[in-house]
């Protein structure tokens, strides 16, 4: 990828934060008021969808989690997918130290947790739910920080996020698949078959491969894997590679291209409003010492920046990689711990981890209150360890 086209991914991915966080804001805001009750009513109310007696009825909230986020993992799939074939996962020289940052970063904030709940294997589960970076949000803060903060830093912590995604994306793969239908998962080897028919033979209309895209979904839906997989897999057979021809004239880039401003403005926001609404009336501080709760907070605050400060700086240490041009070990140390803002993922994983209501408050608590001090922190340090 060209460092301009890099940089307005980034400024992108930035802008997306304050809509996100509009409606972060709101959900907090009406889970406090009186119309709490009937938000709640809203979103686990049935939808259903029937065509020719053929039908799905879901709560609203699953439809948003299941059906809206299979839209964003296709888009996240698309960005992975740019960034292996042109972009900074392209190289290796570049993309050594996020990848130790990532992993780093997945690994210390999981153990903390595990740690911190290891006597209850109920909410072991969650043990990923910290592992997440939020490149919306994390890239936000360093928005309002402006040149204080080199480009190169500002590209190692979306190379981070984005490797961290798809660290992700495998963990949902692996551990939160629930009983297998076999059924369904033929009918999504076949789909994957023509994706792949489609591929070999050139066809470059984006049309046909949403059309078996879409039943793909319903079959990863049915097949006990999350059906947002069906998203990545998706993308993974989008055409990319046109020799000499503009951005637009490229199936994969036109369809990033076309979905990005529905993501920021429309999919993430509305996720965010019926994942975030946390109520006040209950918490005190006894609430953030339970095991979940602390488990994620602390994770995402201390584990993040522990870990990937342990897995980068261990490569700078070594000479294996260099520290990123303009950047010092103060300032990326700031980025670490931007990186403990696990907002959307997080959120997300924690739905998959716990069906249950009794967690549901805990898991926005721990998250809200580690994502917030990442910020905040990771903000602060960043200000006061540079200038414009």
């Amino acid at each position: 990828m060209r460092p301009n086209r890099f940089k307005a991914f980034i400024d992108s991915e930035a802008a997306s934060a304050l809509p996100l966080l509009a409606a972060a804001v709101l959900a907090l805001v009406l889970a406090n008021s009186p119309l709490a009750g009937a938000i709640h009513s809203l979103l686990h109310g049935k939808l259903t969808i029937d065509y020719a007696g053929i039908g799905l009825s879901k709560p609203l909230l699953l439809w948003i989690n299941d059906g809206l986020m299979a839209v964003f993992f296709l888009l996240v799939g698309l960005e992975i997918k740019r960034e292996v074939v042109e972009g900074s996962l392209s190289r290796p020289s570049q993309v050594a130290l996020p990848i130790a940052g990532a992993a780093g970063g997945m690994i210390v904030p999981a153990a903390i947790y595990v740690a911190l709940n290891w006597s209850n294997g109920e909410t072991l589960r969650g043990w990923a739910i910290p592992a997440a970076t939020d490149i919306a949000f994390s890239l936000g803060v360093l928005a309002a920080l402006g040149s204080r903060v080199p480009l190169t830093l500002k590209v190692f912590l979306t190379t981070l996020a984005i490797v961290d995604d798809l660290g992700a994306i495998v963990i949902i793969a692996i551990f939160y698949t629930s009983a297998l239908s076999f059924q369904a998962l033929a009918l999504a080897g076949l789909c994957i078959a023509g994706l792949a028919i489609l591929n070999r033979a050139g066809v470059r209309r984006i049309g046909p491969y949403m059309l078996i895209g879409v039943v793909l979904w319903l079959s990863v839906l049915q097949s006990g894997v999350h059906a947002t997989l069906a998203g990545v897999v998706l993308a993974m057979f989008i055409p990319i590679k046109s020799a000499g021809e503009p951005d637009d004239a490229r199936p994969a880039i036109h369809l990033e291209h076309a979905l990005k401003p529905w993501s920021a403005w429309f999919i993430m926001p509305v996720f965010a409003f019926a994942n975030a609404g946390l109520s006040l009336a209950d918490l005190s501080f006894a609430s953030l010492l339970e095991p979940v709760p602390l488990g994620i907070a602390a994770g995402l605050f201390v584990g993040k920046q522990i870990g990937i400060m342990l897995g980068a700086g261990l490569l700078i240490a070594l000479g294996i990689a260099a520290m990123p041009a303009g950047g010092s070990w103060r300032t990326l140390y700031g980025v670490s711990i931007l990186g403990g803002i696990g907002f959307t993922m997080s959120l997300f994983i924690g739905t998959l981890a716990f069906d249950s209501a009794a967690y549901e408050s805990q898991v926005r608590l721990g998250v809200l209150v580690g994502s917030l001090l990442s910020a905040l922190v990771g903000y602060f340090l960043l200000r006061a360890s540079t200038r414009p």
